[in-house]
Order: structure tokens, then C-alpha cells, then sequence
């Protein structure tokens, strides 16, 4: 892949499938050169790189192996100075081509490098013996011998040692092999999951704007697509990718891509972005994980001292808050909360690196548990984290549902990048999964002030909805919830689809209470009775009230049928509200002025008017001008 050039047409063939392997080693002790024997492609890019002989920063080459399978190489420095941009490479990648010159021999930064191969892990290794030509046959097996010594215990340990030399070409083929072999045994990476370039160049191109480079994890990018550069908040469209200086239409991972975005400016970018699809990350500024000292560590690692920490191609500084102790010393590791100084772009299972800046030293490795976790450790974050240590992909949402009691939909996807169907021990309440322990709660919650509701209140429909969201509010408060007004509606929408109660506008009770009159028969047929008897000017509701029938007793015999509510403070009998109805059709399409229909009922202005609104609010009537016409017979209700 030209790193200097994007592509901006789309492919006219299918990408061929890509492995992505990391160099790894001593300065000086022949990565480049045995790339460039291996491939006919010399990484070292940069002018001052061929001026002092050493790889500063990250260089790339490729080639096809005798399989047929397509290997690209990230050729990282050697240099303890440049530790930094040798992690960049090294981060996303799961297979190592580690080298050893056989003339020199194991040195500082060959165990440096190794510690951080064992820490981030690896799915795959070959060791290069190179200088193959600058010993004897004794030297080569003592300085193999050796080798295997330091090798054991790591990651590296089964990995086949070659012997080799790039000037002479000797053992080439073998060692090509060796790399057709380890791709060959390698697990096929995740391609259905979010996609991640993890970027590690940025530069201008005249002509075709801004072009990104690095590795891509998780699933595909296409051109056209929008993505969005976290943790820059940068969005831009892919105008072209490129891999292997091919032309491509979608790039898989795991593989090298060059993408030419349109909408991005390289001044706002650095090297750590991650380019990825809008919205299905959260960059986070701690995170909790695992670490694990580096083996041969002389001093216990605790929470003082300045840190940096490598993940993808980003570096941070770091502070750590170990959990269980003061101190670090067990191989194992423990469990800690780290806080960044800028925001990350991290998954579950990410690995990262730790160095301690002031001594310049690789101290630590991790991998990722959660990289949102709650605002405050808990009584028990190693329970919390083993459980997460223990989890495959698919079970993350079920822990944390089970966590957080309750997460929307959304947030689950990008906390875990899962979008399950279904949540082991949750329910979806609406754009939320909740556990079932809260659901339950807020349930038992609901059902028990609205028990005291209607106990107390026998004649009302039900209690008023904010009473009612206090209730589902206080229950998840108390079991530790964030009580958003989304999670309290969604727990109301789903009781109610649950027929464990029903909304009626403002008011909610249980789905089997119904106002009765009984034991107040005689009460509610005297309200009646009052009513009818000063029709056709009957009291109004506040006359009713203080004639003592209580506003509650009112209200269920509107709901009864026995009244109609004309207004907000008038009821009348069905008797007089179906005579009146009787009137308004009787005149026709003629009409009926408020005057005629006054003097037809034998009533007031104050009583006509009401009445006739609320004959046009329930469809008996349609008004045009001061006339009032019927409109298809229906029956007459209560006022809705």
C-alpha cells in the first residue's frame, strides 16, 4: 500500500484477504533490512532514518508469501527513544516477526520490546536469528540456545526460531515459511463487529485532501461512508481507501488502510484518533482493567509516580488507583481503575501498555474490563471485574444490565458492541433493557401506592401521574439508579403493555380497579335528584359542593352515565342534555341561534351556551356564524 498516495476511484476487483504482522527488536539488529529483503520494500520513509540508519518512526511494506496470502509488515523502531511510535505499531496487531541478531545478542531493548509483546499479547509469532552470516555454526546454536532461554514463559515461548541473513539472503525462505505458517494457524479476527482504524499517520495529499493511515479492527469501511475521528468529534466522508496501493471499495480488517476523507482537516487530527462509524463509540477518560507487571520488574508497581499509557496507536498519561492493595508485586496483576489525562477510544479486551515516564521504563500491561465504569468503585469492583474477565463478547450486556440496573438500547450497543435481541435476566421496556430485580421493584413500587391510592380514595379513577413517577423514582433511587425521566416512563409504558395498570391522561391506576358506587347508592341518587330537580337551570358544581355532595361523588356519577358534564362546573341529567339534542335536530337546516335554542329548552343564556359548545365539542352540532346545525344523529355521551 502506498502510504503517500489514496485512492479516489472505486476498485474494479475484490481485495485479496490481508494479515497485518508487527516487527519487533533491538535497534540495529536488521528488522528493516530483513524487511527488505523479504518484501523488495524499504521501510525506512524518512530522510533522517536513512541518514542515522535506525527506523524512527512507524515504516510499511508487503509482499505475497508462497500460499498466496497477502502479509503487510509494520516496521517499528528499535530505539529506546522511539518506544513510543514502536508501541503505535505494535498496538492493534496480533502477529510479531520478533528479531534477534545472532552476532549480538539479547540486549535492553530486545527484553523491552518482548515485555511488551507479553503484555498486549499476541495471537501469533515468529522469531528472526538474523546476522546469520556473522557467526559460526557454534555461535549460531549458542546465541539460539540463549535466546530460547529468554523466551520462555512469554508469549514467544513456542514461537520457531530461524536462523537468517538479510545480506546474504540465507534462510529467507524459511523464514517465510515460518510467517505463511503463523498466518496460516492465526483465529480469523472479528469482521461483524464496529469498525476501528487505529490512525497513525496523517498528511495532506494536493489535490485529494486529507489522507489517514493505520490498521483496521472490527469490522469494514467502504467509500462513501460517513465516519466519524474519535476522540476529535471530527466527521468526514471516505472519498477513497487504499490497501497495498490498491484501490479498494471496502477495507476488512485486520489490514492496512490508506483513507482519503473528505470534510477533515489534518491540523485537527493526531496521531491516536480512531476512525470508526458516528455514534458507536464513547471515548472515555478512565477505565477499569487488569494489569500485570512486566516480568523481571525490580521494584513493586504502585499508584505513585507519573505513567503513561499506549493503546491503539494513542498515547496518554495516566494515574492509577489499584484495587485490593497498595502495591503491585503478584505476576497475576490485580485489578485497577485508571484515569487518562485525555480521552480514549477503548473496547472490552483491548490490550495497552504501561510505562513509567520518569524512569523510562515499560512496567505494565493490561487489558481493558470496562471502559465506562461507575462514577465510584462499589462495595466490591473485584467481583464486578471478574465476572467481566470472565465474559464472552455476547454476555457483556447481560452484565451490564445487571450493573447498572437499567441501560438504553443505544448505550448497550456501544458499551459492549453487542445489540442483543434478548438480555439474559432483563426485559426491554421501551428504548431500555432493565433487569428484572428492578423491574420488579419499581413494580412493586407502583402497585403499592396506588393500592394506598385507592383505598383512600375509593371514588377517584386513579392517582395523579407525577405521584405515580415520585414512586418508580424513589425505587430506583434506592436501588442505586439514575432516575431519568425516560427509564420512569418506559417502567410506566411497560407495567401498563403488562395489563398491571392503565394511564388514563394524567392519571394512573391498577388495571383492575373500577369506581363503584356501592354502600353510596343513595348518596349518588339524592346528587341526581338535585340536579333534576332545578333543571332546566340546574345548580352548578360549586352550588352541588356546598350543598355538601362531594366533588369526588360527582365525578363518578358523571362516569356512571346519570350525569353529563356540560362544563367544568356544570352537570346535567341525560333526560334534559337528550332533549336539547332533540332541539338542535329538529331545526334542521335551518339552524338554531343560541336564542332559539335558549327559549326552546326554557332555560338561560348561561345554560344554553355551555350546552351548546359542548354539542359541538362532542360532534352533535357544527357552528357556522351565530348558527348552530345538527349533524349526523349519535348517541350523547359524556364529555370526553
Amino acid at each position: 500500500m502506498s502510504e503517500r498516495t489514496a485512492a479516489t476511484e472505486r476498485p474494479p476487483e475484490p481485495e485479496p484477504a490481508l494479515h497485518v504482522v508487527a516487527t519487533a527488536g533491538h535497534v540495529d539488529h536488521g528488522k528493516s533490512s530483513l524487511i527488505l529483503r523479504l518484501t523488495g520494500m524499504d521501510p525506512d520513509r524518512l530522510a533522517e532514518e536513512k541518514r542515522r540508519g535506525l527506523t524512527i518512526d512507524l515504516g510499511f511494506a508487503w509482499c505475497a508469501l508462497a500460499s498466496g496470502r497477502e502479509i503487510g509488515f509494520v516496521d517499528v523502531p528499535g530505539h529506546e527513544r522511539f518506544v513510543r511510535n514502536m508501541l503505535a505499531g505494535v498496538g492493534p496487531v496480533r502477529l510479531v516477526l520478533f528479531v534477534v541478531a545472532a552476532d549480538e545478542g539479547w540486549k535492553p531493548q530486545s527484553e523491552e520490546h518482548l515485555a511488551i509483546v507479553d503484555v498486549l499479547g499476541i495471537d501469533g509469532g515468529v522469531v528472526a536469528l538474523t546476522n546469520r552470516d556473522l557467526v559460526d555454526d557454534e555461535e549460531l546454536r549458542t546465541s539460539e540456545g540463549r535466546v530460547r532461554e529468554w523466551l520462555r514463559g512469554t508469549a514467544l515461548e513456542s514461537a520457531p526460531v530461524v536462523p537468517c541473513s538479510a545480506s546474504t539472503g540465507e534462510g529467507i525462505d524459511e523464514l517465510a515459511a515460518a510467517l505463511d505458517a503463523m498466518v496460516a494457524a492465526a483465529p480469523e479476527p472479528e469482521r461483524d463487529a464496529r469498525p476501528r482504524q487505529f490512525v497513525d499517520r496523517i498528511f495532506a495529499i494536493k489535490g485529494a485532501g486529507t489522507v489517514v493511515t493505520g490498521t483496521l479492527t472490527g469490522g469494514t469501511l467502504a467509500v462513501g461512508q460517513e465516519v466519524e475521528l474519535y476522540p476529535a468529534g471530527v466527521r468526514a466522508r471516505i472519498r477513497g481507501l487504499q490497501t497495498h496501493k490498491r484501490s479498494i471499495g471496502i477495507a476488512r480488517p485486520v489490514s492496512r488502510v490508506a483513507a482519503n476523507l473528505v470534510g477533515a482537516d489534518r491540523e485537527d487530527l493526531d496521531r491516536g484518533v480512531v476512525a470508526g462509524l458516528p455514534g458507536q463509540w464513547w471515548p472515555t477518560r478512565s477505565f477499569e482493567a487488569r494489569i500485570r507487571p512486566v516480568r523481571g520488574l525490580d521494584h513493586p508497581l504502585t499508584a505513585r509516580g507519573a505513567f503513561k499509557i499506549y493503546a491503539g496507536s494513542a498515547e496518554r498519561d495516566a494515574r492509577i488507583r489499584l484495587y485490593g492493595g497498595s502495591e503491585l508485586t503478584d505476576p497475576e496483576g490485580c485489578f485497577a481503575r485508571i484515569r487518562l489525562s485525555g480521552p480514549l477510544v477503548l473496547d472490552v479486551h483491548d490490550r495497552f501498555v504501561l510505562r513509567e515516564a520518569g524512569r523510562r521504563q515499560t512496567v505494565a500491561g493490561g487489558v481493558v474490563l470496562d471502559p465506562a465504569p461507575p462514577p465510584r468503585p462499589g462495595t466490591a469492583p473485584d467481583v464486578r471485574l471478574a465476572a467481566r474477565e470472565r465474559a464472552s463478547r455476547d454476555e457483556l450486556p447481560m452484565l451490564l444490565v445487571r450493573e447498572r440496573g437499567a441501560a438504553q438500547a443505544a448505550d448497550v450497543h456501544v458499551l459492549t458492541g453487542v445489540s442483543p435481541e434478548a438480555v439474559e435476566g432483563a426485559v426491554r421496556a421501551g428504548a431500555w433493557w432493565v433487569s428484572q430485580a428492578l423491574r420488579t421493584a419499581t413494580a412493586n413500587a407502583v402497585r403499592a401506592v396506588l393500592d394506598t391510592f385507592h383505598r383512600d380514595n375509593p371514588l377517584l379513577v386513579g392517582a395523579d401521574l407525577a405521584d405515580v413517577r415520585n414512586a418508580v423514582a424513589n425505587a430506583l433511587s434506592q436501588a442505586g439508579v439514575s432516575a431519568a425521566i425516560g427509564l420512569v416512563d418506559a417502567l410506566l409504558g411497560d407495567l401498563a403493555a403488562g395489563g398491571e395498570i392503565a394511564r388514563d391522561g394524567s392519571t394512573v391506576r391498577l388495571a383492575a380497579h373500577r369506581v363503584t358506587l356501592a354502600g353510596r347508592e343513595d348518596e349518588a341518587a339524592r346528587l341526581v335528584g338535585t340536579v333534576a330537580q332545578g333543571e332546566p337551570t340546574p345548580p352548578t358544581v360549586a352550588d352541588l359542593v356546598a350543598a355538601g355532595f362531594a366533588r369526588d361523588m360527582i365525578d363518578v356519577v358523571v362516569r356512571s352515565g346519570a350525569l353529563v358534564r356540560v362544563s367544568n362546573d356544570l352537570v346535567m341529567t341525560r333526560d334534559l342534555v337528550e332533549r336539547a339534542e332533540g332541539i338542535v335536530r329538529d331545526a334542521g337546516e335551518r339552524g338554531t341561534t343560541v336564542s332559539a335554542f335558549r327559549e326552546r329548552l326554557g332555560t338561560s343564556r348561561k345554560y344554553a351556551l355551555p350546552l351548546l359548545e359542548h354539542f359541538d365539542q362532542t360532534g352533535v352540532t357544527r357552528r357556522r356564524g351565530d348558527l348552530r346545525f345538527p349533524r349526523s344523529p349519535g348517541p350523547t355521551g359524556p364529555r370526553p
